[in-house]
């Protein structure tokens, strides 16, 4: 008696998913938020001021210009002020209404319904595309396929070319371009960056939000009762059933879902919302424009899928504003006036002093001296001129006698500080105070800084 193996695969093949094109308030909101969003992201890179890229992460020279304010390195606490605020504007939205940054502002949102719309614009509609997918390959097949990919490369490489832009000045990088004259990382870049949006919005689209992207995961944990999120109506909506517009729902024991599928045709992630909430829901509000466009055909009240919360859905109390929210906006606006107070009231100038490490003092003509570099970084736009003393009495300061140090730049000063044998001995606290050279008596200085002074014990 022969027995015959049976192969099981633990792995389903993941079928494409054909979103409806559908229209509603909610349809426009995701429109405008995208158009808005990519304008930002292709337009803002091209925008100069006084000469100067508004935008610009120029990581060779360690300095970020953003909207006119330069940051160096040392301005690190203000991109981890910034990073707060993003989690916390995260915790803010979610608590209050669910997965809002991944249904209108997400750049895997953003870029698929880009993409979608180029693949519908070289396809066809929803049937056109999926019967377009089964019929065999032919000429006029071929023609679609080759340019919605046409489409698709060309939105990509610029996506990617754009990113770049942000790291070297794009006008600069779209000379060395046109030139054949890019470096390798330039073009590393810009085809590295060009593929992950082409793989990310043209084919993963929905997997990155259901397997790829930690938010999915973590969500429920921002959640509670009182959020709001989009649920289908079980109650009014149940029992589902075809029927005629002006069919008696009481007679047939029916509720108000027809079972048109509607809602699950025009999910970007391939849900049905009837089966509840879902860590796949992104929250886009597609399913609840389509079911109002039934409903209105049926000449059924709107909403059998809204915007509510699961209180309201089990007809309890619910609350909107409760104090988790109160508590994430107290925290935001105290973040976000600490990071104007922070960048507005950042120092012109940064200093460093580093003591020569080759001897701790000399003796020169009956004088103990100390050679020291300061490092000056002048965080202004425009040329800055600087004067070098010691808060300290008794010391003689050897250096330029004036240190005009461009916008932007960071200038090495030699000092030498100095004192009579007979003054000094052993280790001396020291204070070197820079001034603006233009700067008024009696002003504060712009900087002063600690060091030692050594001299024979």
């Amino acid at each position: 008696m022969s027995k015959t193996a049976e192969t099981t695969s633990l792995y389903q093949r993941q079928e494409k998913i054909y979103p409806r094109e559908i229209s509603g308030r909610f349809n426009r909101l995701r429109v405008i938020a995208a158009w808005i969003l990519l304008g930002l992201f292709y337009v803002v890179a091209w925008i100069q001021i006084d000469g100067q890229q508004i935008v610009l992460f120029d990581l060779p020279a360690r300095k970020f210009y953003v909207f006119g304010l330069t940051f160096w390195p040392q301005d690190f606490l203000f991109l981890a002020i910034l990073l707060i605020i993003a989690a916390f504007c995260l915790f803010f939205f979610t608590a209050l209404a669910g997965r809002l940054w991944c249904g209108y502002a997400c750049p895997q949102t953003v870029w698929t319904e880009v993409f979608v719309a180029l693949e519908r614009f070289a396809e066809g509609n929803r049937m056109q595309r999926m019967k377009l997918d089964k019929a065999p390959m032919s000429g006029q097949k071929f023609r679609r396929k080759f340019t919605k990919q046409f489409l698709w490369v060309t939105f990509s490489l610029w996506t990617g070319f754009t990113f770049v832009g942000y790291f070297t000045p794009i006008r600069e990088l779209a000379v060395a371009i046109a030139q054949f004259e890019t470096g390798p990382w330039e073009t590393f870049w810009v085809l590295f960056y060009g593929l992950a949006t082409y793989g990310n919005a043209g084919y993963l689209r929905e997997q990155v939000c259901k397997y790829m992207c930690p938010y999915a995961r973590f969500q429920s944990a921002m959640f509670d009762a009182d959020t709001l999120v989009i649920s289908y109506d079980p109650e009014r909506g149940e029992k589902r059933g075809k029927r005629a517009r002006k069919a008696n729902l009481e007679d047939l024991g029916l509720g108000d879902c027809i079972d048109c599928s509607w809602c699950v045709q025009v999910c970007p992630t391939g849900i049905d919302i009837r089966d509840g909430l879902q860590y796949d829901c992104i929250a886009c509000g597609a399913c609840i424009d389509a079911c109002d466009q039934i409903m209105d055909k049926m000449n059924y009240p709107r909403g059998l899928i809204k915007y509510t919360t699961q209180h309201a859905i089990e007809k309890k109390p619910s609350r909107i504003l409760r104090p988790r929210i109160f508590i994430y906006l107290g925290l935001l606006t105290v973040l976000c006036i600490g990071f104007a107070l922070g960048v507005g009231g950042r120092d012109p100038l940064i200093t460093d002093v580093i003591r020569d490490r080759n001897a701790l003092y000399r003796v020169n003509n009956e004088r103990v001296e100390n050679t020291y570099t300061l490092s000056l970084i002048n965080k202004t736009d425009d040329t800055q001129r600087y004067v070098i003393s010691v808060q300290e009495p008794g010391y003689e300061v050897r250096t330029w006698p004036k240190i005009e140090v461009p916008g932007g730049a960071v200038q090495r000063v030699p000092v030498t500080i100095s004192r009579a044998v007979d003054e000094v001995s052993g280790a001396y606290n020291i204070h070197f105070i820079i001034d603006s050279a233009d700067a008024e008596a009696n002003s504060e200085p712009l900087s002063v800084e600690p060091s030692r002074f050594f001299a024979p014990e």
